[in-house]
C-alpha cells in the first residue's frame, strides 16, 4: 500500500527529479551537439582528445551526483505512487512501463560506468603518450568516444519517453 507524502513534498522530489534528469541527459545533448563538432573543426586531433577530457572530468561527478539524485528521488515517487504493487511488480501498465525505464536506465548507468572506469582511463593514458599518438589510434578513441555518446542519448530518450508513457498511464 503506497504512502502518502503531503503536496510540498511530493512536487520538490518531482522538481529534484526533473533538474536531475536535465542535467544528465542535458549534458550528453550538449557534448554531442555543441562541444564535439566544434572541436572537430576547429582543433587538430590530439587537442580534440585533450578537450574531450578535459570536458568529460568535469562532466563524470556531475553525472554521478545526478545518478544518485534520480535513484533516491525516484524511489520515493515510486513508493508514493497509487500505482505501485512493489518491486519488480508487473500487475498493470504502470508497472511495465516502469519496469523498462529501470532497466533503461540500468542500461544508462552502464554506458555511464565504461565512460568513467574505461573510455576515461584510456584516452588519459593515451594523452600521456601524445607526441608519439599515432593517428589511427586518435580516430579509434574519437569513433569510441562518439559511440558510447550516440548510446547514451538514445538510452536516454528511451527513459524520457517510459517517463511520458509512465506519467500518462
Amino acid at each position: 500500500m503506497p504512502t502518502y507524502a503531503p503536496y510540498w513534498a511530493l512536487a520538490l522530489v518531482f522538481w529534484i527529479h526533473m533538474l536531475a534528469t536535465a542535467t544528465w541527459i542535458g549534458s550528453l545533448v550538449a557534448m554531442a551537439i555543441l562541444v564535439l563538432p566544434a572541436a572537430n573543426r576547429a582543433l587538430q586531433p590530439a587537442d580534440r582528445l585533450s578537450l574531450v577530457d578535459q570536458v568529460r572530468s568535469r562532466l563524470e561527478p556531475i553525472t554521478w551526483l545526478s545518478v544518485s539524485v534520480l535513484i533516491v528521488t525516484g524511489l520515493f515517487q515510486m513508493s508514493v505512487n497509487p500505482h505501485y504493487n512493489g518491486f519488480l511488480s508487473t500487475s498493470g501498465q504502470w508497472s511495465l512501463v516502469l519496469l523498462t525505464k529501470h532497466l533503461l536506465v540500468g542500461a544508462l548507468i552502464a554506458v555511464s560506468a565504461m565512460h568513467t572506469w574505461d573510455a576515461l582511463p584510456t584516452l588519459r593514458r593515451a594523452l600521456l603518450q601524445k607526441p608519439k599518438l599515432a593517428e589511427a589510434e586518435i580516430d579509434r578513441l574519437q569513433r569510441r568516444e562518439a559511440n558510447l555518446l550516440r548510446l547514451s542519448i538514445i538510452l536516454g530518450t528511451l527513459v524520457l519517453l517510459a517517463t511520458g508513457l509512465a506519467r500518462a498511464s
